[in-house]
């Protein structure tokens, strides 16, 4: 059962090891000792790199390792019409650790730009991608609004927050369709959320704020739902549902039964790429929900926390694990999320990185 189209058996999430030309590039950038001209050739260079790398390895499929981004996020949304970034009284606590105090908040009306950055971003990856398929991965719609909800919504642009959805949904309507348009036909929405509303700890923070979690789900599935709505056929749209990725540690545990109903059985995702690289993720019981048929299932069951490599043979028990509640050829296999989300990275070297990389290969290609 090879699959030769997006998703591949062997997978990536998208974020690779920032290598040190471009931390340095940026540190002089920052420094005001490197021109903007000068930064976009030390990344065009590394990126082309790090796509050699990745079809070296055995990839079918590629991304700029989201080197030109410090976050996952943050990046994406501070391009959009009505967002504004600033600088936050504390940062996004992990298990042990906090990031950078930033922030996101909506000043007026959501809008897509035509002109985001990200658009050349991506015309810069596919003219040095090959024969490879090209993947873009942009922050999903809910992210927007959960950590921050209600109170960095300015409420004289929203006086009411189905409003306020309606444009996001039609914001990342039009995000999609430019990426298209651009010849992106993979193209992935991260997404922490879905994961903090299996956390019972995330939860009881989220009804102590005034919201009912169960709500949020069908919100947020909603807005996917809209967004999605006249999807080109030739294009792959996949969801990464993310526990929390900064060096190395996390912040939600917790098994998809709370959401998969909602999740699995009513967003029109094309792939769902789901973290089971270790206990808080809990079982395979909740892939009973996702339809039959063209939606996929890629299992993450090779961490990007740390540089040990998994036992192969554990690992592809575990696919047949999960083949008891969703047929084998809807499943794939990746790292449970990206090596380096923020611009920092994981707790691992590049030489580890590219082993991990080459076990998912190995794996599904024995698998498959």
């Amino acid at each position: 059962m090879p699959n030769n189209s997006a998703p591949f058996r062997a997978d990536t999430v998208g974020s690779f090891l920032r290598p040190a030309a471009i931390k340095t590039a940026r540190e002089q950038y920052a420094a005001g000792a490197l021109s903007a001209e000068k930064l976009r050739q030390v990344e065009d260079e590394q990126i082309r790199h790090v796509v050699e790398q990745q079809r070296a390895n055995g990839l079918k499929v590629v991304t700029d390792g989201e080197f030109r981004r410090a976050w996952w996020h943050f990046d994406f949304f501070g391009d959009l019409h009505g967002v504004e970034l600033y600088e936050a009284e504390q940062g996004i606590q992990f298990n042990g650790v906090q990031t950078k105090s930033h922030g996101v908040k909506v000043t007026g009306k959501v809008a897509f730009n035509p002109q985001h950055p990200m658009l050349d971003h991506f015309r810069f990856l596919q003219s040095v991608a090959g024969d490879a398929v090209a993947k873009m991965t942009i922050p999903s719609p809910s992210v927007l609004h959960f950590r921050g909800g209600r109170k960095v919504i300015d409420a004289t642009v929203y006086p009411e927050l189905d409003a306020y959805f309606d444009d996001l949904a039609q914001t990342y309507k039009e995000a999609i369709a430019a990426f298209y348009a651009i010849g992106c036909r993979y193209l992935q929405l991260d997404d922490t959320v879905w994961a903090y509303l299996c956390s019972e700890d995330q939860k009881s923070q989220i009804r102590a704020r005034g919201e009912d979690p169960e709500q949020l789900a069908r919100t947020y599935a909603r807005v996917l739902n809209k967004a999605l709505e006249g999807k080109p056929d030739d294009l792959t749209v996949g969801l990464h549902v993310c526990r929390g990725n900064f060096r190395s540690t996390w912040i939600s545990e917790g098994g998809y039964e709370p959401v998969a109903e909602v999740l699995f059985g009513g967003v029109n995702i094309d792939a769902f790429f789901l973290e089971y690289d270790n206990e808080r993720s809990g079982g395979f019981e909740p892939l009973r929900f996702i339809k039959p048929g063209r939606q996929k299932a890629v299992l993450g069951l090779i961490t990007t926390k740390n540089g040990e490599l998994e036992d192969p043979e554990q690992v592809k028990a575990r696919l047949q694990e999960a083949a008891q509640y969703i047929s084998l050829d809807q499943l794939c296999l990746s790292p449970q999320c990206g090596f380096a989300s923020t611009e920092e990275g994981n707790s691992l070297t590049e030489a580890q990185q590219w082993q991990k990389i080459r076990l998912v290969v190995d794996i599904a290609k024995q698998v498959w």
